[in-house]
């Protein structure tokens, strides 16, 4: 049977396939699109997909991810921030969410993903060493921890906070970030997460 796409469409849908989240005709669109428009906008791509490992590295401080020029993250070496007080995150583009809130001074600290053993992932495999490292170097006085709101998020965050108590540090303060029901969401429809999260973040009126 002859073939039916050019060994090289073909080759840019498997590769583009490979991408978390997209399918194979999503793969298939996304090619197409490249192929039948300028070629400057598959160019521009390429070279910064390129880019992306040649210019972009991890914070070895945060473990946040920073030009290549960079020593440190400037979210930590800002003399405007607190570096007493630190969220832990998953993820460094977690911290691009908590940033957008405008409500956050302190510094951060990336993990580098969430305990699931499902997936191979122990608490050996995160930065929680280098965190106990910063938390004594930087006398930190509060650490939030931002982990996501699933099975893997509550489980790094509950062993996280009896990591950092059997390292001794007794005076720290350990806070979660409250989470609570959506604003248009009914009670019916919202997970046990999410409920437990808002029982216990909720205030005087």
């Amino acid at each position: 049977m002859a073939q039916i796409l050019p060994d090289a469409l073909l080759d840019s849908i498997e590769n583009l396939g490979k991408m978390p989240g997209v399918g194979s005709r999503t793969a298939e669109r996304y090619a197409y699109y490249l192929l039948k428009n300028d070629p400057i906008i598959s160019q521009k791509i390429a070279e910064s997909l390129l880019n992306l490992h040649k210019n972009v590295k991890q914070c070895p401080v945060t473990f946040a991810l920073i030009s290549d020029t960079e020593e440190v993250s400037p979210l930590y070496s800002s003399e405007t921030r607190d570096k007493k007080l630190v969220a832990v995150v998953e993820e460094p583009l977690d911290i691009v969410a908590l940033e957008k809130t405008k409500q956050f001074n302190g510094t951060y600290h990336v993990l580098g993903g969430a305990i699931s053993p499902i997936d191979g992932i122990g608490p050996e495999q995160l930065h929680l060493n280098e965190l106990a490292e910063r938390i004594s170097k930087d006398e930190v006085r509060e650490i939030i921890i931002a982990a996501n709101a699933s099975v893997e998020g509550e489980s790094t965050a509950l062993y996280l906070q009896r990591f950092l108590r059997e390292k001794g540090f007794n005076n720290l303060i350990i806070s979660r970030l409250a989470r609570g029901i959506p604003v248009g969401v009914d009670l019916e429809y919202a997970d046990q997460i999410t409920l437990s999260h808002a029982l216990e973040g909720r205030r005087s009126l």
